[in-house]
């Protein structure tokens, strides 16, 4: 699965409005700019992600017959329509924030430049793509922040509100800092570690649990971690210690077990001394089961002996806050700054850059959110990643968006990284910004009838 999709999968607007603009003649150059309007509460930044599938998006966009077909006998649209269509391709210009970056409230993540049609056109899909991949990735940085190195891996395919957005969210979640996913189709697709074991159900289809143990332990020698809360945590534990002395025998080693229910903390404590006391002081003790960034944080606090956590529910779904309130708006048509004034929803007009300033110590320090040609002290947060339509370089690897990620973690001011809510991060509106706004409205008032 790929984000190449039917370019009907889109608003019914997106195809009312470029009937009108091609009725009209309106085809100039355009610009449009995606990014949040507020950061969620309990959010301190937010990750940029989902560039790349954005990116194929826009390189294979295009009307099929099976779509031209459907369009012409809608009755929808004008038959004219159908032709402008058949030959529409982006050839726009794109320029973002690399994947991996980390940004704030009216800081553009992207821009697209592009004929009116074409720029338009594009919008729902790609506020569909950034908008959900940017969400889950904000959300599994906030685990990442709290669980000092230890195991994460996704665990929420089950529970993805459909197959791509499981697909996305182990990409985004690997982007993030995680460290794996059980979704496997991810790990065909994007190259992320796979983990994952068994079901209670694969317990209860042997007649005992040593039986099921020996049974998964000799079928996978290399990766015997076993799921020991089906009936009593602890008993099992002491049935993983006499089958492992058995099983070394023949050369093969339990890694691991994961309790998967109940109180995490004790039963961690006391399959921990089980484990050490039955000579297995290097198997590792797994846990998941309804877990966030805040139960993590709770059971690291609590010195819990786990080492690693699988993150299911909470994850996919940013449960506490499943939504972005992203945009995309036009900031620029045939050479002219726009902007909207909707009440509490205005915007800032013109092309944008955001320079980020650091302290002395690497710490981020604030940004300054300007027009293009500004230029300001600081690094310049969006770069050009598409020209004529396509690709001005290769995709870069995943592992290198996480690792640039993680990076960017460590430039996090100390007040950020937590759960609790900080003060908000210091995003400056540049003089030039302001001025290019106030001459937008006086020539808005001027041309607006009396």
């Amino acid at each position: 699965m790929t984000a190449t999709v039917s370019p009907l999968l889109t608003d019914l607007y997106q195809l009312t409005m470029l009937q009108a603009y091609v009725e009209r003649g309106m085809n100039e150059v355009a610009v449009f700019e995606l990014f949040v309007r507020k950061l969620p509460a309990g959010r301190n930044f937010l990750v940029a992600a989902g560039l790349e599938q954005a990116l194929d998006y826009l390189e294979n966009l295009r009307f099929r017959d099976e779509e031209l077909n459907w369009v012409a006998e809608s009755g929808l649209f004008k038959p004219g329509f159908v032709d402008f269509l058949a030959g529409l391709r982006f050839e726009g210009d794109v320029y973002a924030m690399p994947e991996g970056t980390l940004f704030f409230a009216n800081e553009p993540v992207l821009r697209v430049v592009a004929p009116l049609t074409q720029a338009q056109l594009v919008e729902t899909r790609l506020l569909n793509i950034i908008n959900f991949q940017s969400m889950v990735a904000a959300k599994a940085a906030r685990s990442v922040l709290v669980a000092q190195g230890k195991l994460l891996v996704d665990f929420g395919l089950r529970r993805a509100h459909g197959a791509e957005a499981g697909l996305f969210a182990a990409r985004a979640a690997y982007l993030a800092g995680f460290n794996g996913t059980a979704t496997v189709l991810a790990g065909q697709k994007y190259g992320i570690p796979l983990y994952g074991t068994m079901a209670h159900s694969f317990i209860q289809a042997h007649d005992g649990e040593t039986q099921a143990f020996e049974a998964f332990a000799r079928t996978f020698p290399g990766n015997a971690i076993l799921l020991i809360d089906t009936y009593d945590t602890e008993r099992a534990a002491r049935r993983v210690v006499r089958l492992a002395r058995r099983l070394a025998s023949d050369g093969i080693e339990v890694r691991g077990v994961r309790i998967d229910s109940g109180d995490l903390a004790r039963h961690a404590r006391e399959v921990r001394r089980i484990l050490d006391e039955g000579g297995l002081p290097k198997a590792l003790i797994l846990a998941s089961g309804n877990l966030d960034e805040h139960k993590l944080a709770e059971l690291i606090l609590a010195g819990a002996p786990i080492d690693g956590f699988g993150i299911g529910t909470s994850l996919t779904t940013s449960s506490d806050a499943p939504s972005l309130d992203s945009v995309y708006k036009l900031q620029e048509y045939a050479g002219r700054a726009r902007r909207k004034r909707s009440e509490q929803k205005a915007t800032w007009p013109g092309r944008k850059q955001v320079y980020r300033r650091f302290a002395r110590n690497g710490t981020m320090a604030g940004d300054v959110l300007t027009v293009e040609t500004d230029r300001q002290a600081g690094e310049p947060l969006l770069v050009q990643v598409m020209a004529g339509g396509r690709r001005i370089a290769p995709p870069p690897a995943l592992e290198k968006i996480r690792e640039r990620t993680l990076a960017h973690y460590r430039q996090l001011p100390e007040a950020l990284r937590g759960l609790d809510p900080a003060p908000p991060y210091p995003v400056e509106v540049a003089p030039a910004l302001r001025a290019l706004a106030e001459e937008v409205n006086r020539r808005e008032e001027s041309e607006a009838p009396a």
